[in-house]
């Protein structure tokens, strides 16, 4: 059968380098027991690695060609562990019968960033996800407060994950080559089972301040605090939302909920 053309509408840039494939697939194995599912498989460069893992592993990939493609070459996977279908329209306790698995791929650029808001909808079935998405993304989700990358993803990801930048893979080991560069990224939960504050809000909080990052808390929170609060005399609303830690705004949180109860 013939190679699997790249679509650009799909966000797709097929590795070619199985060394990079293989430490790829690696990542998983800090959950050894886990069944794997990878997102976006292509024409199966890393997949052919997950599968030495001796445990279940599933593929979802909506290109019809690349199904075609893996059904042909990958007959270890069988059909049922194919799936063809949109990830962020999966619903993720199907997969594994409820069962928790590791959640890996090389993610398509266009989406990367929803694969992750999915993932935390489903944090309690997903103790671990790694794969290979654009730097500047990866950057962004292991950034420290303080940093110019340090946004809703970093915040949002990291209350809930310990993140790892493990290494960043260059633009000419990809057919076609994308315009950027990639890195590698691996999430473990953490022992955090809940935040301590209303979670809605905090997400709120979190996103409604970062849209307007130039801004300090004072002028940006105001959509959801109202204009006069007394809480603004409080030196915290000086500052800008990149310079809180998580734990801030859990904190941060908690005080709108009372302010706001008032």
């Amino acid at each position: 059968m013939r190679l699997v053309k790249p679509k650009k509408f799909l966000g797709q840039h097929f590795l070619k380098d199985l060394s990079i494939a293989q430490d790829i697939a690696n990542t998983v194995d800090v959950c050894p027991e886990l069944p794997i599912l990878e997102v976006g498989p292509g024409m199966g460069v890393l997949t052919q690695f997950l599968l030495t893992k001796q445990r279940p592993v599933k593929v979802v990939e909506l290109d019809f060609e690349s199904v075609a493609y893996l059904k042909e070459n990958f007959p270890s996977l069988q059909s049922n562990n194919i799936i063809e279908c949109d990830f962020l329209k999966m619903n993720l306790e199907e997969v594994f019968d409820g069962q928790p698995f590791v959640l890996t791929g090389n993610y398509p650029y266009n989406i990367s960033s929803q694969i992750f808001f999915k993932m935390l909808d489903y944090k309690n079935l997903i103790p671990c996800c790694t794969g290979m998405i654009q730097k500047e993304v990866a950057e962004r989700i292991a950034a420290a407060p303080g940093s110019k990358t340090y946004g809703i993803l970093s915040v949002l990801i990291q209350a809930w994950y310990k993140v790892e930048y493990l290494f960043t893979v260059h633009e000419h080991v990809f057919n076609p080559p994308p315009k950027v560069k990639s890195a590698v990224i691996r999430m473990t939960r953490n022992d955090v089972q809940t935040l301590g504050c209303d979670e809605r809000l905090f997400k709120q909080i979190v996103k409604t301040t970062f849209n307007q990052r130039r801004k300090t808390l004072r002028n940006s929170i105001k959509p959801i605090l109202g204009k006069d609060s007394p809480l603004y005399a409080d030196p915290l609303f000086n500052k800008r939302p990149e310079q809180l830690s998580v734990q801030e705004f859990i904190d941060l949180t908690n005080r709108v909920t009372s302010a706001i109860a008032k």
